[in-house]
């Protein structure tokens, strides 16, 4: 069975793989990115790296994911604006997987967060992948950006996508990695969607969020949690603001659906995602959260396989934060 393979690598080695004519992911800082020849890829901008020697942040490094192609299934790239996105799945191969990525804080992104779970034929066919960023310090001064590696356009406003057909004696398996739970306090209920908030339901009683918060003191490192049936999904604070009484998330809140906030760890964040790491099998491809990088002190630190880019979130087929994604092949 053939078998992706990951690394950091440097940009000759980038280029020595786009030229062998393989397929590939490539995750980099913009710059890195734009010296890369057109061929068989597709990439996203971010600086930082779960590397094979640990936590990375390197503007010249980049990672690849590289696949093998199997005799007979071409893989073949699309590029979706809001209007066709929903498309998705339905293009996607019957026996295979896709791997997405979108551009933080673009309109795509929005759309994506909000309706994914929706699109037709979204849970039936693997779907994965990861939103590109850029460096903290560039932050308002860049924008995220996605590159079709077959024509050399990087996107700021679009969605690139890696549909990969399988043979029908290979499957796809998709892993979510959450390591917070609900802890043990109120409900958390909304009355719209969205990834701004004033007021919020307590327990049913219609509460200021941001005062609550405070109120509590909560260390918003721990996100709110919602079970979906029977999945912890997280939803990730972006900045609470006290003063105006507003509370931004990194992915959006839905009403009717109940949260609370997660459980504190045990022991230090960096332990809980190292020993995490360590605990995971070896994958075809993973990503981790930059919020995980940060919080968890990651650099300079390795997470066992659970290498890949850190990103502004993850797919697993809906919009996931904080969380680690891995996609494995097995024999039917």
């Amino acid at each position: 069975m053939s078998a992706w393979r990951q690394a950091l690598v440097d940009h000759d080695m980038a280029v020595t793989l786009i030229e062998s004519g393989a397929w590939l992911t490539v995750a980099g800082d913009e710059a890195a990115l734009s010296r890369l020849p057109r061929g068989n890829w597709i990439g996203g901008t971010i600086p930082y790296f779960m590397g094979q020697e640990g936590g990375v942040t390197s503007r010249g490094q980049l990672f690849v994911t590289v696949l093998d192609q199997f005799a007979g299934h071409v893989p073949f790239v699309k590029v979706h604006d809001v209007n066709t996105l929903p498309q998705v799945c339905l293009e996607a191969p019957e026996n295979g997987f896709s791997l997405l990525i979108l551009p933080a804080f673009s309109a795509v992104h929005g759309a994506y967060a909000q309706h994914a779970p929706s699109y037709e034929d979204m849970y039936m066919k693997p779907l994965v992948g990861w939103v590109a960023g850029v460096h903290l310090d560039d932050m308002g001064q860049r924008r995220p950006k996605v590159v079709d590696g077959t024509t050399g356009r990087m996107h700021e406003d679009r969605a690139v996508v890696l549909h990969v057909p399988l043979p029908d004696s290979l499957g796809a398996d998709v892993r979510i990695v959450n390591l917070f739970e609900q802890g043990e306090g109120p409900r958390i209920q909304f009355e719209h969607d969205g990834f701004e908030v004033r007021e919020c339901l307590i327990d049913g009683v219609r509460t200021p969020l941001a005062a609550y918060l405070q109120e509590r003191r909560h260390d918003t490192r721990l996100p709110l949690v919602a079970d979906c049936n029977g999945a912890a999904v997280n939803v990730s604070f972006r900045w609470v603001d006290a003063k105006q009484g507003q509370v931004a998330f990194y992915g959006p809140v839905f009403r009717d659906i109940e949260y609370r906030l997660a459980r504190p760890f045990a022991g230090q964040y960096h332990e809980a995602f190292t020993q995490a790491g360590a605990d995971l099998p070896e994958a075809q491809f993973s990503c981790n959260c930059i919020l995980n990088y940060l919080y968890g002190e990651l650099e300079g630190r390795r997470t066992g396989e659970a290498i890949g880019p850190m990103t502004f979130g993850e797919v697993a087929y809906q919009l996931l934060n904080q969380t680690m994604v891995q996609l494995t092949l097995s024999l039917r």
